[in-house]
This record gives C-alpha cells, sequence and structure tokens, in this order.
C-alpha cells in the first residue's frame, strides 16, 4: 500500500457508503416512477414534493417513457385507408413510367403472402425472439412466387424495372421466372448449394455486410468461379451460422458443397446468387429505387445501395411499401402503408399490365436444377419440389410435408443461434 493512503477499513466503509447511495438512488427512482404513473389528480402532497425535489429523475424517466413509446410506434403496422393508398399508388405509377433506371429491393414482406414469417413484423422471427418465445422453422416446399413476385417479374420482362436485390433466401424470385442475372440474392438462395474453398470449412462467410474476396490460395482450382447447384429441395437442412456444408460433393472436383446463406454476424463472400457486383453496378445508374417489405434495417448498412458518396440532390428517388417504420422513410419521396400483394395489384392495374399466373409446370427451378447422384437420394430429408403437388418425383425420399416444426436451416438452426441458453449447472 502506498504511504499516506486510505487503510483497508477505510475503502471498505467508502465502498459500504458508495453501495447504500446507490440503493437509496434506487428506491428515489422506484418511487417516483411508481407517483408518475398516478393521475395528476390522485397524487397526495407529500408525492407532489417528491416530485418536485426530484426534478433529474423525472426528467429521465419521461425520457424513458417517450422512447419507449416511439420504439413501440415504430413496430405497428399502419394500413394507409383504400382512397389515399390508392392515390399513392397512382403516384408511384407515374414514377415507374418515367424512370429511365428503377430498381427493386425486396424483403421478407413480400413472402409473407406464401406463409413465410416476416422477422420484424408483430409476429416475426426477431419480434418473438426478443420477447422470448420460442420458434419453429416450417417446410417451405409448398411455399410459391406471390403476386408481387410475378408482378416484378412481369415489370422486368416490360423493361421497366432493371435489378432486382433482395435480402430473401426462399428462391422464390428466381422461381417467378426473373432471369439470374436481373437477380442479386444478397443473403443467398436456400435451393443453391455450391463447390467451397479448398480447405474452408463453411465459415468463412463473414458478417453481413459489403463482400470481400477469398484469397486465390482458399479457392478450388478445379471449380473457379464456384461450380453451383441448382436443387429441387431445401439444400440448408444441416447447415447453420458459420457451418455451411451441405453433405454432398462437387460432381467435379470432389470438394464438400456448402450452402450460400450469409447468416446475421457473417460476411457474404461467393459470387454467385449474391451477385454483389450487379447489385452496387445497377444502385449506381438507379435514377429510382422501390423498396417492398424491407425494414430496411439491415440494406440501410450497405452504403453503396444508396448512392452515399453522390450529392443528396443526385441520389435517386426512394419510393418505400412497408407496413411498418423504416430508417429511410425521411428520404422517402413517397411511402405507402400497405400490403405489398394490394399496393402491386393496383400499381399494375394503373399500368395497365397483366399479372401472370405462377404455374409449378413453367418453374424454371426444374430446367436449372442439377439431378442428385446415385447414393446421394438420401443425404436430405426435406420434401422435394415437383411439378404436380400429387405426385413427388422419381426417387423423392424427402419427408412428407406436416406441421411439425423443422429443425436445422437457414430458417431453424441459424434462428435459433439469437435465442439466450441457459447454462447448465
Amino acid at each position: 500500500m502506498a504511504a499516506g493512503g486510505p487503510s483497508r477499513s477505510e475503502r471498505k466503509a467508502a465502498e459500504r457508503v458508495r453501495r447504500l447511495r446507490e440503493e437509496q438512488q434506487r428506491e428515489r427512482l422506484r418511487q417516483v416512477s411508481r407517483i408518475l404513473r398516478k393521475a395528476v389528480a390522485e397524487r397526495s402532497a407529500e408525492e407532489g414534493r417528491l416530485l418536485a425535489e426530484s426534478e433529474d429523475l423525472v426528467t429521465e424517466l419521461q425520457g424513458r417513457s417517450r422512447r419507449r413509446e416511439g420504439l413501440k410506434r415504430r413496430q405497428e403496422e399502419v394500413c394507409d385507408d383504400p382512397e389515399e393508398l390508392r392515390r399513392k399508388v397512382r403516384e408511384l405509377a407515374g414514377a415507374v413510367r418515367n424512370a429511365k433506371y428503377l430498381v427493386v429491393y425486396t424483403g421478407a414482406g413480400i413472402s409473407t403472402a406464401a406463409s413465410i414469417p416476416d422477422y420484424r413484423g408483430p409476429n416475426g422471427v426477431w419480434t418473438l425472439l426478443q420477447k422470448g418465445r420460442s420458434i419453429s422453422a416450417a417446410d417451405l416446399s409448398e411455399a410459391e412466387p406471390t403476386l408481387t413476385h410475378m408482378s416484378i417479374a412481369r415489370l422486368h420482362e416490360q423493361k421497366l424495372v432493371q435489378h432486382v436485390v433482395s435480402q430473401n433466401c426462399d428462391g422464390l424470385h428466381l422461381r417467378s421466372g426473373l432471369p439470374r442475372t436481373a437477380i442479386s440474392e444478397l443473403h443467398g438462395n436456400m435451393y443453391i448449394e455450391v463447390s467451397s474453398p479448398s480447405g474452408v470449412s463453411g465459415a468463412g462467410a463473414g458478417r453481413r455486410l459489403l463482400p470481400t474476396a477469398p484469397s486465390p490460395s482458399q479457392v478450388c482450382t478445379a471449380c473457379t468461379p464456384n461450380r453451383e447447384y441448382v436443387r429441387v429441395f431445401d439444400v440448408t437442412e444441416r447447415t447453420a451460422l458459420h457451418r455451411h456444408q451441405t453433405g454432398r460433393a462437387c460432381h467435379k472436383c470432389g470438394g464438400q458443397l456448402r450452402d450460400t446463406i450469409v447468416h446475421f454476424g457473417e460476411r457474404g463472400t461467393l459470387g454467385q446468387p449474391l451477385n454483389w457486383e450487379a447489385a452496387t453496378q445497377a444502385a449506381s445508374k438507379a435514377d429510382t429505387i422501390l423498396c417492398l417489405g424491407s425494414s430496411l434495417k439491415v440494406l440501410k448498412k450497405y452504403p453503396r445501395l444508396w448512392c452515399m458518396t453522390k450529392p443528396p440532390s443526385r441520389r435517386p428517388k426512394l419510393y418505400i411499401v412497408n407496413l411498418q417504420w423504416t430508417p429511410k422513410d425521411d428520404w422517402a419521396a413517397l411511402k405507402l402503408h400497405g400490403k405489398c400483394d394490394d399496393v402491386m395489384q393496383l400499381l399494375m392495374d394503373e399500368l395497365g399490365l397483366e399479372i401472370p399466373p405462377y404455374s409449378r409446370w413453367q418453374d424454371p427451378i426444374f430446367a436449372l436444377a442439377t439431378p442428385l447422384r446415385a447414393g446421394e437420394e438420401g443425404s436430405h430429408s426435406r420434401k422435394s419440389l415437383c411439378r404436380s403437388r400429387e405426385d413427388p418425383p422419381p426417387g423423392d425420399r424427402g419427408a412428407a410435408l406436416s406441421s411439425a416444426p423443422v429443425l436445422g436451416g437457414w430458417f431453424g438452426r441459424g434462428c435459433a443461434k439469437r435465442t439466450k441458453r441457459r447454462k447448465i449447472t
């Protein structure tokens, strides 16, 4: 102990005083909080004096209350009344017609009509996890492209949409007939597996930020760029955060195949189906951006998608369709509060375009798919897609669709990573 410093007993006494003050402060905070919850007319004279003496605490608690209410309002789903929505759609239709280069950004909200849960809605995956409730992932083999997916495909066919940037992993844009070159699936595709870089176990996806290229020494020279295998089943059954190997091997080089999913906390390094190069090129050319069904809480972190290096007057005009608040609302030329399918139906009517119906017989995934080799039929237990709902494809050993939870994969074990694990004592 340094000469002249406090003794051990003095330090302990000072610590006791400090803890006593903290406890008194906490008790005062609790008292003030209880009083503030009462109506003014119900407060006693003594309680009024306590509030007057605790002005700093009152200000702090009122600030906390305002922040809580603000967060709650941001989570609420708001719908424009029908007449207001139609007026906004007419304005959006004019923007679509006049756009020289329109890029569409899509999120989980465009797939809720296909019974795929979103993330931040009232019953979204992250919302339920934050409330401490468990989630289960359903088999997605019955999910089909929605009216919004088919509308986007038609708009691209009519050259009104130039590129689509999607956060979704469900593969429904691909199955809607949108060309591969016109899609950037930033977070992967549940139907696509690729040859792994040599010596990489699948943890090299990195964080959900802008991608970095793997070093040449890590890439399999026999399959450069990574050889893709489109399947007719969810390839992510055995994969999770930082564990991406699917259990199958490349037909050419024999290397382990991995999924293409980019989980939260990872960095996407694959060229396809992420297609970051096309996404950034499209964003740089865009004069109009239409955001459909996305909270934009992840996309806002990708500055290249928003042309932030350009002066505000030269950035693309932004149109947002979402039921909840987004961090880009203040930047938007127009915000439409409505369900994506409802808005897109009105938009296509306004543009005079027919929405093509989805047909399993014409689903592009069957033409793109690589069949499993002999001995690989039992490498998964997910139900495979088939052109007819009644007849499973030959040799399909996938499990029948049921309401039982499906564990693992991009919508199972990957989501469960966000839950807190209890320590075993």
